[in-house]
């Protein structure tokens, strides 16, 4: 019952009661007065009728006493005629008010209604629609143009996200290519024949390496850019059960070398809809977190399950406490806490970034929990569709 306060409150806060309350508003104010004129016009002129024993001189005759009996009479009818008047007025006026509320309900439905249809039409646009407009119809008046300002509006964000969009796939090639052409040469250098000094092996490792890094860098950034523009290539249905067990198996060397313990449990042919390639990274970035965010000898467990119509991956790892603003941290891009903690694959400080982003481009969200007795509990809830078992028993 209470959370239906802010909804009504909502409600009555609405433009389009306001508008009906001030309707109203107006047309009882207006009957109200045009009602206390009638009874003055009315009381003045009852009381302009002299009562019988006002008169002055003789004793009426019969034929006066007759003649003001019949005045007092009339002045009598004609008094509780303006009483009735005034009560029907009354009335009336009440009625009308009542229905002044529809009527102005009615009226304000009427011209809010582009009002409407506008914000309907905003939500639904997105940045996978932009080139969607409002088109609104109609006269050339206030809300014509703010539907056309709108529209305005989204050409120069359609455009905008076009250029980025072509920014993305350009720099993929510019960029790749001189570092491909980096690594070349320092691989043909390194294979050259004969002794090397060994400065040069030396600086050729650091080179290569760092090159390394670069591409993962470069892959990451070009990974969060497609995923934050909802650009999903090749969209099926994944198992994703399979990716975080494949995940997982990928980061044996790393278990071991670390002295880490992995634990997991999957419900069956858990299916979601979108880019394998992207869910991939998913999963493989939540569980490179969990190894890299751990502490030497600990532990760390992914769960993939499956409850209604959504599937959660969750991944918990022990590790050091932390505080609200440090989780906060985490998912924004290059943020890193402490010397260790990255928050992303291969300490580019992009992991738990591009995970948000797929999550997001795939209708799921991710969920952060720091955990009381240090570490980090990780949750990607997204769609689920019908595996194969639903599919042949339906």
């Amino acid at each position: 019952m209470a959370e239906d306060l802010p909804a009504r409150s909502q409600r009555r806060r609405s433009v389009r009661w306001r508008f009906t309350a001030l309707y109203a508003g107006l047309f009882t104010a207006s009957g109200a007065a045009m009602l206390a004129v009638v009874g003055l016009v009315a009381g003045g002129s009852v009381d302009a009728v002299p009562a019988p024993g006002s008169w002055s001189g003789s004793a009426p005759s019969d034929a006066g006493a007759r003649i003001a009996s019949l005045e007092h009479q009339l002045a009598q009818a004609r008094s509780a005629q303006t009483h009735q008047l005034l009560l029907g007025s009354t009335a009336g006026l009440a009625v009308m008010g009542l229905l002044s509320v529809l009527l102005g309900w009615y009226a304000a439905g009427r011209v809010l209604r582009p009002l409407r249809a506008m914000t309907a039409a905003t939500r639904r646009i997105s940045a996978d629609n932009l080139h969607e407009r409002l088109a609104i119809a109609g006269p050339h008046d206030e809300l014509r143009n703010l539907g056309d300002t709108i529209d305005g509006l989204l050409a120069r964000l359609e455009g905008a996200f076009t250029a980025q969009r072509r920014f993305v796939a350009d720099a993929s090639h510019e960029l790749r290519t001189p570092l491909a052409t980096m690594r070349a040469a320092v691989d043909v250098t390194l294979a050259k024949p004969g002794p090397l000094p060994e400065q040069v092996l030396t600086l050729g490792g650091r080179v290569r390496a760092e090159l390394d890094q670069v591409d993962q860098l470069l892959e990451g950034l070009l990974t969060l850019a497609r995923a934050q523009h909802g650009v999903l290539p090749g969209a099926e249905p994944v198992r994703l059960d399979e990716l975080a067990a494949t995940a997982l198996d990928e980061q044996a060397g790393n278990l071991a070398g670390r002295g880490l313990t992995a634990t997991s449990a999957a419900d069956s042919d858990v299916r979601v809809r979108g880019s394998r390639t992207l869910l991939c990274r998913l999963a493989e970035n939540l569980v490179a977190n969990a190894v890299r965010h751990n502490e030497p000898g600990g532990w760390l467990d992914i769960t993939v399950r499956a409850e209604g119509g959504s599937v959660h991956l969750v991944t918990e790892n022990g590790g050091p406490v932390l505080t609200a603003n440090q989780v906060t941290d985490l998912v924004r891009p290059f943020r890193r806490i402490g010397t260790e903690r990255t928050g992303g694959g291969e300490g580019s400080g992009l992991g738990l970034a591009i995970v948000a982003a797929v999550a997001e481009a795939h209708g799921g969200t991710l969920d952060l929990h720091a955990r009381a007795e240090g570490g980090l509990r990780v949750t990607v809830t997204l769609p689920r569709v019908a595996g194969a078992d639903e599919e042949a028993a339906a």
